[in-house]
């Protein structure tokens, strides 16, 4: 009978350590997706911010007239559509970002 207590309560007190340490680490784990959510927020509104401010650029079709910057605008145009497709505000983290073979 005594050995069957003993046991037991070795066997609770394991258990409550086990417990209290994966819930430590839990803790941990949420800090760091917390974190990183906010980062990948802060990140996104950069996105929505330069998007519309090179569509407002685009607008005015200004850097399309000279070859070399045209060339660079368009470049950083396309930049610009590779970086929609992570923006978790436009698609709310929903869809897979395309890949460059469905963009045909």
């Amino acid at each position: 009978m005594i050995s069957l207590v003993i046991t037991l309560s070795l066997a609770i007190c394991i258990l409550g350590y086990t417990s209290y340490n994966l819930f430590k680490k839990v803790e941990k784990l949420e800090s760091i997706v917390d974190s990183q959510q906010q980062y990948i927020g802060k990140f996104s509104n950069t996105v929505d911010y330069t998007k519309k401010r090179l569509d407002d650029i685009d607008a005015k079709g200004t850097f399309e007239s000279d070859d070399e910057i045209g060339w660079f605008f368009e470049s950083v145009k396309t930049l610009q559509r590779e970086l929609n497709d992570f923006n978790i505000n436009e698609n709310r983290g929903n869809q897979q970002p395309n890949s460059p073979a469905n963009r045909g």
